[in-house]
């Protein structure tokens, strides 16, 4: 009897470690995995100023979601591919840092209901590409793309470059943008072009360029205008969108978190100006001082934390297959459900891109090198 009651012990002693072990995990995990539940939309709490809805700006959002041609008849299969990593990392081999990946959802998405879903076309460019980057996305149309990232050559693992494709049909692709970042720049400096051999401010390609500050933390990026200088007769160059990186508080382990900034649309759904003369009038400086004037304040969408994958999850609907802090989608917390961007990889060097209104292909392409240089953002 007492072997047996030794016995009895030991396992209680292994099940209580298992237990702990188990936890800890659970606060330490910085993966975020896909289920084969449908996520709910867990808002961030809504301050009066910052719930004034995307319409209020004069647009009416109908409620969409990213992928939802996905279900019968589609090419997706029903047991889709995706990693699962039961130690909730990210498998990359230079990940570390300390925020959460964010993997697709495994299995068959459950399709959304919305009557507004059957209004939605897929995105094609019309007219010129210089004009098609820097227009707003029509309403009710998804513009479905893809980033390939391009690390070969002499210095292209410290700054490789990035093309930017909308998907046609039959697997046909448009170019449409591609970036580098510049070498000798106190900060991280993207230049976007809309030609992928000409890559200069000079050239007449240039579309734009993104920004950072010296943390990495906090991003702008611009039209291909000039800075405004006093005396100078060039109009000031035009922000098209702010990414703020929130910092990892104590080193907790957590999906990480998005703040993105945007010029507000007029009620003919033409994106407002915003040129700075001074930093008080930036993206930025707005939304810190909460001055919500002629802006559009977004945030990315909160994973939700599953026991059974011991991983954070997000619904994809199918778009993404691999796990990476990188991957995100755009919400407004006022219409969680209304998807303006997503972006995450399917590869080691390619990821997708989605986008709808009222982003046009220059924002949310900068939104998207703004996650691959962030030192928040590691692979």
């Amino acid at each position: 009897m007492a072997s047996v009651n030794v016995r009895d012990q030991k396992i209680e002693q292994q099940r209580q470690l298992l237990e702990q072990k188990m936890k800890q995990k659970r606060q330490n995990s910085g993966m975020v995995q896909a289920n084969d539940l449908r996520v709910g939309s867990a808002k961030r709490p809504i301050s009066g100023s910052r719930s004034r809805e995307l319409h209020e700006l004069g647009n009416q959002i109908e409620v969409l979601t990213v992928g939802d041609d996905v279900g019968e008849g589609s090419g997706e299969e029903e047991g889709e591919s995706v990693p699962v990593c039961s130690m909730g990392r990210d498998a990359s081999t230079d990940d570390v840092c300390a925020d959460a990946a964010v993997a697709p959802l495994q299995g068959r998405p459950r399709r959304d209901v919305s009557p507004s879903q059957t209004a939605e076309i897929e995105g094609s460019v019309e007219g010129s590409v210089e004009t098609f980057v820097i227009t707003p996305a029509k309403h009710g149309t998804l513009y479905k793309c893809r980033i390939a990232r391009d690390r070969k050559g002499m210095d292209r693992g410290l700054y490789p470059t990035y093309f930017l494709h909308l998907e046609k049909d039959y697997g046909k692709k448009v170019f449409l943008l591609a970036g580098r970042k510049r070498k000798k720049s106190a900060t991280s400096n993207y230049l976007i072009s809309t030609d992928p051999t000409e890559l200069t401010r000079q050239a007449d390609s240039f579309a734009g360029k993104l920004r950072s500050n010296l943390l990495g933390t906090a991003f702008t990026v611009y039209d291909n205008g000039k800075a405004w200088r006093k005396n100078h007769r060039d109009p000031p160059r035009h922000e098209l969108a702010a990414v703020v990186y929130d910092t990892n508080v104590l080193g907790f382990k957590g999906p990480r978190k998005m703040t993105v900034i945007l010029p507000g649309m007029t009620p003919d759904r033409q994106r407002v100006t915003i040129a700075p003369q001074d930093d008080s009038e930036s993206l930025l400086e707005r939304w810190k001082s909460q001055n919500f004037d002629d802006i559009v304040v977004l945030h990315n969408k909160t994973p939700v934390w599953n026991d059974e994958t011991q991983s954070y999850v997000l619904n994809f609907h199918g778009r993404v297959t691999q796990a990476s802090v990188k991957n995100f989608q755009i919400v407004h917390d006022s219409e969680p459900d209304y998807v303006v961007m997503q972006f995450g990889r399917i590869s080691e060097d390619v990821f997708t891109m989605d986008f709808r209104y009222p982003l046009c292909a220059l924002q949310a392409f900068g939104i998207a090198l703004s996650s691959f240089d962030s030192k928040l953002a590691c692979e």
